[in-house]
């Protein structure tokens, strides 16, 4: 099982017993909300135990929080440093991944750091392009501020070797790949006939926010239908853009599965997304990805034919409907979460401080070295 709340464990044995490494993730993004940063999460825990962690959660659930501004779906916690130092002194870590850099991640940094508690931590959304889209702010001291909080841990995971290139040349050190991917149990074609050209669905699935570019999506002239899953601020202005799009909501479980097996390309309209979990659960499921040539698809697609990059959207997603549904469930097939599970336990096993018991202290954890 999962841990849903601050503190609690995965279902690995109880405190003391066995030999597994005690590992705390602590991250402000959790359930209710539905991004990749929680599947990731979500997959890491299940996998904990075949790579012999015991893995705990430190989540909002436990804090008070508030409205995020202009996006007020998602709740900031508002933790105390004390109540942060009694919930990983009870969890008792060897190593902490964050794995965001909200108010749980400052505060568990501040913690590992006053502590000398060895940590990693995890890049997963160009934070900086995000902000600017909403707000009158230059990206390069926001990309200041994340090299600052970044910098102490002693790695830094990121999904794509793309990603990791362009942190490098915005100074970033420590990065290693962490690669993502999908559930292709849940997310599996389905034996139907095409539909006629003519009456062709087009699906997208995101957070309906500025920085996803919906807009690019709904203002394509395109044949059939098109659908959108997810919800967000956006929601009502996108509504109004094309009145005919289909607009479902936040789905889940096998309803999320068989929106996307009715779909006959899935179009990924956004620029900024550092992977995009999303492309990979259609084309397991046999959809065929259209999207621009950036970093996230460039990364998904490579140099398979299981999608189409255009800077013409609506280029690649009338072109993406002569692609062969087998051809995009074997690309999917690639990224395994029990490989991606691989990558994220050996770059913490790596840092050589999972392997050291941990000693108990009136403090809390013993130091453990980390590098500056």
């Amino acid at each position: 099982m999962v841990a849903q709340d601050a503190g609690q464990r995965s279902g690995a044995p109880q405190q003391g017993v066995g030999s597994l490494r005690r590992l705390l993730i602590a991250t402000d993004a959790w359930h209710p909300q539905v991004n990749g940063v929680v599947r990731s999460i979500e997959h890491m825990i299940a996998h904990a135990a075949d790579f012999g962690f015991e893995a705990s959660l430190l989540t909002p659930g436990a804090f008070r929080s508030i409205p995020m501004p202009t996006y007020p779906e998602i709740r900031l916690a508002l933790p105390r440093p004390a109540q942060i130092a009694r919930y990983i002194d009870d969890a008792a870590p060897a190593y902490v991944h964050i794995a965001t850099e909200g108010p749980i991640g400052l505060m568990t940094r501040r913690y590992c750091r006053a502590r000398r508690l060895a940590f990693s931590t995890g890049l997963h959304t160009r934070f900086p392009e995000y902000a600017a889209a909403r707000f009158p702010l230059s990206e390069k001291p926001l990309y200041r501020m994340l090299r600052w909080f970044h910098a102490p841990a002693d790695c830094i995971m990121v999904g794509t070797q793309t990603m990791e290139r362009e942190l490098r040349v915005k100074g970033f050190d420590n990065l290693v790949l962490w690669q993502k991917g999908v559930d292709c149990a849940q997310f599996h074609p389905v034996e139907r006939e095409r539909p006629k050209k003519t009456e062709p669905v087009f699906l997208t699935v995101a957070r309906l926010a500025v920085e996803k570019n919906i807009e690019a999506f709904l203002s394509l002239d395109l044949p059939g239908t098109k659908v959108i899953v997810g919800d967000g601020p956006d929601r009502a202005r996108l509504e109004e853009i094309d009145p005919s799009a289909r607009f479902l909501g936040k789905l889940t479980g096998e309803r999320l599965a068989e929106v996307y097996r009715a779909a006959d390309v899935f179009v990924f309209p956004s620029l900024t997304d550092t992977f995009g979990i999303v492309m990979l659960e259609a084309l397991a499921s046999g959809v065929p990805v259209a999207a621009f040539p950036v970093p996230g698809p460039l990364d998904v697609l490579g140099r398979s034919s299981a999608g189409v990059m255009d800077w013409d959207l609506r280029n690649a997603a009338l072109a993406a409907l002569e692609i062969d549904p087998a051809i995009c469930r074997s690309h999917a097939e690639r990224f395994d979460w029990r490989e991606s599970a691989r990558q994220f336990y050996g770059h913490i096993l790596a840092q050589g401080v999972a392997e050291r018991d941990r000693r108990s202290s009136m403090n809390g954890p013993v130091p453990f070295p980390a590098r500056a």
